[in-house]
């Protein structure tokens, strides 16, 4: 892979009243064509401000940043626009303009001084709409679009351009989930397909640990941290930059789960590892209540014939097909037992 960008001591922020004011600091990093790399990080770490940095819309406050072997201050904004496209969050301004015109203006660095559209850039125009399925919206006004739809197409417009680098700050924010993944894996294929160098800021963390080929970790007590996910698992970065009380991150599979307080116990009997048996334990979870191996007064008996069996005193009591029954009936069940033994303990009987 060849570096197409990097950034050495750079520092990102802007101007305020009676000065400036620094966002992030000594960052040194690389970004390779044909890899997508995600940028990680809290609110308010920065990569807003990085990213509008590295395309040029606003100056860094030090260091530098090289574009194809080049200070990206060399550039004129016409050379700009045939090496890097940019998706910023915020797309809202755009108006009386139909979908298909929006992706159109992505060829505007090749049209000329008049903007005329050739075949080619028709067929372009068109190709783009095809690959962000969106074809259907392409006679609809900007307006008339559901912040979703018009997300979709300012990347549509980003493929358009043609460019080797493609800057995307939240591409995702205002997708539904299965979009979020399309939109995720389509830009992981142009990347390898195309060669492209693809850099996108977003907040879905388990997404990007599942597809980006790199990951920037940003924050501003820890800095910059960069490197593929699964090593970033292994050394303890992403526990570092991301873990907190109830959030649990497992490095053998590089994913993050909720750690759910319980103050009950059952004990649970069937097979392990069955979807029945495992999906049974999470509902009892993130109910408050934990699984055990030593048998109690209560416990439930998953016999992977689609029931699930509360059971009193080693007997069965009641029968049930859906997880959500049984947990109707096994907290009062629990309460039940839990009363009865504070009043064995306390000598009471049921008319005191």
């Amino acid at each position: 892979m060849s570096t197409s960008i990097e950034i050495k001591d750079l520092s990102t922020g802007y101007k305020i009243k009676g000065g400036t004011k620094v966002v992030a600091s000594g960052l040194s990093a690389a970004l390779s064509s044909g890899e997508m790399t995600c940028l990680l990080g809290p609110n308010g770490a920065g990569k807003s401000t990085l990213l509008r940095t590295l395309s040029a819309f606003q100056p860094a406050l030090g260091g530098s940043i090289e574009v194809a072997g080049q200070d990206i201050r060399k550039y004129t904004s016409q050379e700009l626009a045939r090496l890097i496209s940019v998706v910023l969050t915020d797309n809202s301004g755009i108006k009386n303009m139909t979908a298909e015109e929006v992706v159109a203006m992505g060829r505007s660095p090749y049209t000329g001084f008049w903007g005329r559209l050739k075949d080619k850039d028709r067929q372009i125009v068109a190709k783009c709409l095809n690959w962000v399925g969106i074809e259907e919206l392409k006679g609809r006004k900007m307006q008339t679009l559901s912040d979703g739809e018009r997300q979709k197409v300012m990347i549509a417009k980003a493929i358009a351009q043609e460019t080797p680098i493609i800057f995307l700050d939240e591409p995702t924010a205002y997708l539904d989930y299965p979009s979020k993944i399309q939109m995720m894996l389509l830009l992981h294929r142009l990347a390898k397909a195309l060669k492209k160098t693809i850099f996108m800021s977003t907040h879905d963390l388990e997404h990007a640990l599942q597809v980006a080929d790199q990951v920037w970790l940003l924050d501003q007590r820890e800095g910059l941290t960069t490197g593929l996910p699964e090593d970033l698992s292994i050394d303890g970065s992403i526990e570092r930059y991301f873990a907190r009380d109830g959030l649990l991150f497992d490095r053998e599979s590089c994913s993050f789960s909720i750690e759910h307080e319980t103050a009950r116990e059952v004990y649970v009997e069937g097979k392990e590892g069955t979807l029945e048996y495992n999906l049974c334990c999470k509902a009892l979870i993130r109910n408050g209540i934990k699984p055990s191996m030593e048998k109690g007064d209560v416990g439930v008996r998953i016999p992977g014939d689609g029931t699930y069996r509360l059971m009193e005193k080693g007997q069965e009591s009641i029968k049930v097909e859906k997880i959500g029954h049984l947990l109707h009936m096994i907290v009062p069940t629990i309460t039940k037992y839990q009363i009865s033994a504070i009043r064995e303990a306390a000598d009471m009987n049921q008319y005191e």
